[in-house]
């Protein structure tokens, strides 16, 4: 191979092509074991790709054209004289990577040791002469081999070629190793010929943590609409079937009666039910625990949609209370409503299908909700 340095000219005058250059020159051999027999019948070449060192490649304008809108373009081009030889520069790259990139022109592969050595120089010429199924080849290549020590340089790469799933990846990488790669030298060069970029990737990361903050509320809210929805269902069970020591005012508990499959919050329930019994604080509305218990029936309230049968105490109560008075507040117990009922359907969207299955179906819908049928409690 001739110096990068020489005239490239000179250097191919002087370059002839090997005499065993029909595959090795392509990168896989066209004519490997299980290639297709037609590829022996291939013409004379007519067209040469001349590399950086002064390489001569032989290739066919068809093949070219019809895999790169690019180098058909420039095959289409008139030449001076009829009787030139029709020859395409590809300069800027190494030899061997130009002739991968050739190779993959003809049999559509490439080898993995292509890949580690010239997987941004064959991103690059995929760009350039808009061959997608080599820069999607590179793009998932080159995210394998992603380190926080090359990542600020390949993130700028994936900019300036427009592969949008590796520049992705580059953010992800960096917000993920930050502290690692700020002490990279390719940071330093970043931070220090690219302002912008470095502003966009602070951004990235900025936003990243503004979603995971969401996220990580959300999730306690939804957490904490599903401990109220089990509130709520531990108080249906007390007041229709009862539970160890408190039931409907019209049947007693039994003495022996086993605790139930939500015992630890059906026990809660059960003391404040009873506090709330006998709260002598609980008409000033002076005792914050009676207040929750209060709030509870009330937003049981906003759910029932069979005030008539339901047997919750103050259910009915608090509905004729609400459509005489028409009070605004109502909207926003409607609302807590309707977040409950959402966090327990996608509780059980979330649940794998087997245990979904073999649930009943009433705790899979909001129709444990929307129907609860509870009864007075002992108070009266």
């Amino acid at each position: 191979m001739e110096d990068s340095n020489a005239d490239p000219a000179s250097a191919a005058a002087a370059a002839s092509p090997p005499e065993d250059f029909s595959g090795n020159a392509y990168g896989p051999s066209l004519l490997a074991e299980g290639a297709s027999p037609f590829r022996r019948e291939l013409p004379e070449p007519d067209v040469w790709i001349l590399t950086s060192g002064g390489l001569r490649i032989p290739a066919h304008s068809g093949i070219l054209a019809s895999v790169s809108p690019v180098l058909e373009n420039i095959i289409d081009q008139p030449r001076k004289h009829r009787s030139s030889e029709r020859v395409i520069p590809i300069l800027g790259v190494p030899c061997d990577a130009v002739s991968a990139f050739v190779g993959f022109l003809y049999s559509s592969r490439c080898t993995e040791d292509q890949m580690e050595k010239y997987g941004i120089h064959l991103l690059a010429l995929s760009h350039v002469y808009l061959v997608p199924q080599l820069k999607q080849r590179c793009t998932r290549a080159l995210i394998r081999r992603l380190t926080a020590e090359s990542v600020a340089d390949v993130l700028q790469l994936a900019r300036l070629f427009d592969a949008p799933d590796l520049y992705l990846k580059c953010l992800k990488l960096v917000h993920a190793h930050f502290k690692s790669v700020e002490a990279t030298e390719g940071w330093k060069f970043l931070q220090n010929h690219d302002p912008w970029l470095e502003l966009e990737i602070l951004r990235f990361m900025d936003e990243a943590e503004l979603r995971k903050k969401k996220r990580r509320r959300n999730m306690e809210d939804q957490s904490l609409y599903l401990e109220l929805g089990e509130a709520m269902e531990c108080l249906e069970h007390i007041c229709t079937e009862g539970c160890t020591s408190v039931g409907p005012c019209d049947a007693e508990p039994a003495r022996k009666k086993e605790p139930c499959g939500k015992f630890t919050i059906c026990h809660g329930i059960q003391l404040s039910i009873k506090h709330f019994a006998t709260c002598e604080k609980r008409v000033g509305g002076g005792c914050s625990r009676c207040k929750r218990m209060w709030q509870l029936l009330r937003l049981h309230s906003s759910i029932c949609d069979q005030p008539d049968s339901c047997r919750v105490p103050l259910c009915r109560q608090f509905k004729l209370r609400v459509h005489q008075e028409k009070r605004k507040d109502d909207a926003r117990w409607k609302l807590l409503a309707k977040k409950l009922i959402s966090a327990k359907v996608l509780s059980s969207l979330s649940q794998p299908k087997r245990k979904r299955a073999g649930e009943p179906r009433e705790e899979v819908s909001d129709r444990g909700i929307r129907s609860m049928r509870l009864s007075p409690v002992a108070s009266h």
